[in-house]
């Protein structure tokens, strides 16, 4: 049981939120949520199976697999990784409009191993700029 516990707080949770400008809220649900979207930055390819609820994300020749555990549709959407043991650990995008600007944030929570943290948010800016240039902000 030690070891169990001990592989599960190995993950640490962080935080990443981005401003995405003058993107609507339509068009960034469209992106975290749908397959076209996801696929425009997020993977090179997404299969939805006929639950709707699992994706196949696909880069290249590597592939993983993510169910939807969680949705508020235009606000938040939470996946799961499959291959994944810890039913605790997920990627979540929670979507905000800033009330002075009314412009949109893309909040941005994901888990990594402590000396993986840096290059799990590198990874995710450099996605989010992807995101960001397809949407034209």
């Amino acid at each position: 049981m030690a070891h169990i516990l001990t592989r599960k707080m190995s993950k640490e949770k962080f935080h990443i939120e981005f401003l995405m400008g003058n993107a609507t809220q339509n068009s960034l649900w469209r992106m975290i949520s749908q397959i076209d979207g996801l696929s425009e930055w997020f993977a090179d390819e997404v299969v939805m199976d006929e639950t709707e609820t699992r994706y196949t994300f696909l880069w290249g020749k590597s592939s993983n697999e993510a169910e939807i555990i969680s949705s508020k549709p235009q606000s938040l959407i939470r996946y799961h990784w499959l291959d994944e043991e810890d039913q605790n650990v997920y990627f979540e995008f929670i979507l905000h409009k800033l009330d002075l600007s009314g412009e949109m944030t893309l909040e941005v929570t994901d888990f990594a191993e402590p000396d993986e943290k840096g290059d799990a948010i590198a990874l995710w800016e450099t996605q989010v700029d992807l995101l960001k240039r397809r949407l034209g902000v």
